[in-house]
């Protein structure tokens, strides 16, 4: 079995996972609320407009290369890693606005990541050469993303009594699963990452901590929202970005530079929960 039918696979799994996990602890009410209590409509062109066109204009200004900056475009498209709950959890921050968020924004990134990933290649030089699967990459994520958060909340709704002792086994395995395809990824691909200059990684820093301040600027009057908002828009969703880049750039040093770029991620992600948990706080 070739190593992009594993990762493929992987990937897939621990998204489905993932997202069906977040669906049965989820009702539509919460979301509502959730989306009710936060600006959405800014949030939502932040991640899908500005975070990818300060990637962009990351690549262009650290002279990256194509697959770099590819790498990155991916990056910036995925917004709202499903670590983000965790992330805010541990950040001691609003967890139902987490939660919302983080169910929302994978059903809307199966329809708008394609489309702005399709828009911002067309940015990077020679990128044309590799012919971008829109259609194919979008019924990948609806089957991926939207069908297991709705079966998930589907379960929650009728059979809660289910969907509870569903929920621990699904995200035990998906996490798992999940860990096991960055690893997995991580030392097939390592050469390749121990590659990865240090522009990459420095461009990629920078448009994450400008994302992280537009995030938390958005995020309202309440610490624990400017927090969730500032984490959802700093980190972004590696195997949604790993899975674009092993559909539609096989072969090429693309996934590499995802995964190298996706590390660096959380642990600023890290980095950043640690500041707000112990030393923020105590000021």
């Amino acid at each position: 079995m070739k190593t992009e039918t594993i990762i493929r696979i992987l990937t897939i799994s621990a998204l489905a996972g993932l997202l069906g996990a977040v669906g049965l602890r989820l009702t539509l009410g919460q979301v509502t609320a959730a989306l009710r209590k936060c600006r959405f409509v800014p949030i939502l062109l932040v991640n899908f407009l500005i975070v990818p066109a300060l990637s962009v204009a990351g690549a262009r200004i650290f002279g990256l290369g194509r697959e770099t900056a590819i790498a990155m475009i991916l990056l910036a498209a995925a917004p709202f890693a499903p670590v983000v709950p965790v992330f805010a959890r541990m950040a001691q921050a609003d967890l139902a606005l987490a939660a919302g968020l983080t169910s929302v924004f994978p059903v809307l990134s199966a329809f708008l990541t394609p489309i702005i990933c399709e828009i911002a290649l067309k940015a990077v030089p020679d990128a044309g050469a590799i012919r971008f699967n829109l259609f194919g990459v979008l019924l990948t994520l609806v089957a991926t993303i939207t069908l297991p958060l709705a079966m998930g909340m589907l379960i929650h709704h009728r059979r809660p009594t289910l969907g509870q002792r569903l929920l621990r086994p699904v995200e035990v395995i998906s996490e798992a699963v999940g860990a096991l395809s960055l690893a997995f990824v991580t030392i097939t691909e390592f050469g390749a990452i121990l590659q990865t200059g240090w522009q990459s990684l420095l461009a990629m820093a920078l448009v994450a901590e400008l994302s992280l301040g537009l995030g938390y600027w958005l995020g309202g009057g309440l610490d624990g929202s400017r927090q969730v908002v500032a984490l959802g828009t700093s980190n972004r969703n590696i195997a949604l970005a790993l899975l674009v880049a092993v559909q539609t750039f096989p072969g090429t040093p693309v996934m590499s530079a995802v995964v190298a770029n996706g590390l660096l991620l959380i642990l600023l992600g890290l980095l950043h929960v640690a500041w707000w948990r112990f030393v923020s706080r105590r000021r």
